[in-house]
């Protein structure tokens, strides 16, 4: 499953944050639900236009944006 199916940026939908096509539903919304430890039924159940599917290519599509983050030691200059 590709989550580019399913997920939209659209700056006339929640100022261009990433939803799930056809909802307002943010991925982070989403993601922050399960890490409050909501279960995939319980989200499917009080969102019913949501599906298996759709939380996949959440979880997908912060994975790959997690990959391509490029990581910068930074060390402060010493006064």
């Amino acid at each position: 499953m590709d989550w580019q199916n399913r997920i939209i940026v659209d700056p006339g939908i929640l100022v261009g944050k990433p939803v799930i096509k056809g909802t307002r539903l943010a991925v982070e919304f989403i993601l922050d639900l399960l890490a409050q430890g909501w279960s995939e039924a319980e989200i499917i159940r009080n969102y019913p236009g949501i599906t298996h599917e759709d939380i996949t290519a959440c979880l997908k599509y912060a994975a790959t944006l997690l990959k391509a983050e490029k990581i910068y030691p930074f060390e402060p200059a010493q006064a």
